[in-house]
């Protein structure tokens, strides 16, 4: 059985993965832009415990865009655009506290972004966006079930 855990920090905008107590992985990411809550409808970020629930795209070439998990089709690397995309990998959350059981019903992913070059800061909709070549890696290290904290 695996000792994988995952840590993700909204103060330093870094999530962590750790195997027992050593650090094997560690990348930017961002999260929500309206700050941390549980609400329906806030565009928060969630805190307490969850783990990682259904993941979407293992066979999705890098820069697939998802809508409804689905792929609908592929961002060209480097372009432009404001819209907040999900693109190539989707870690589902699933909240595991009262607080924050709504998490899988309010659709809040790990997943790739367009917005790379705003990684570091507090930019999504609730979500934790990653590098698409990031989460792509950690999409492979993380299988479904591993437990997760954000705080």
């Amino acid at each position: 059985m695996s000792n994988l855990r995952i840590e993700v920090s909204v103060e330093t905008q870094c999530l962590r993965l750790y195997e027992g107590d050593q650090e094997i992985r560690s990348y930017v990411i961002s999260t929500a832009a309206n700050g941390t809550g549980c609400e329906e409808g806030s565009n928060c970020t969630p805190l307490g415990r969850f783990e990682i629930g259904e993941k979407f795209g293992h066979e999705a070439p890098m820069g697939t865009i998802f809508r409804g998990r689905k792929p609908v089709g592929e961002w060209a690397l480097g372009g432009k655009s404001d819209e907040d995309l999900i693109l190539s990998r989707i870690l589902c959350l699933v909240g595991l506290d009262e607080d924050n059981a709504n998490t899988q019903s309010r659709y809040i992913y790990i997943h790739g972004t367009n917005q790379e070059d705003l990684l570091g800061q507090p930019v999504s909709h609730g979500c934790v966006r990653m590098r698409n070549d990031e989460v792509m890696e950690f999409f492979d290290l993380a299988p479904e079930g591993t437990p997760l904290c954000i705080d």
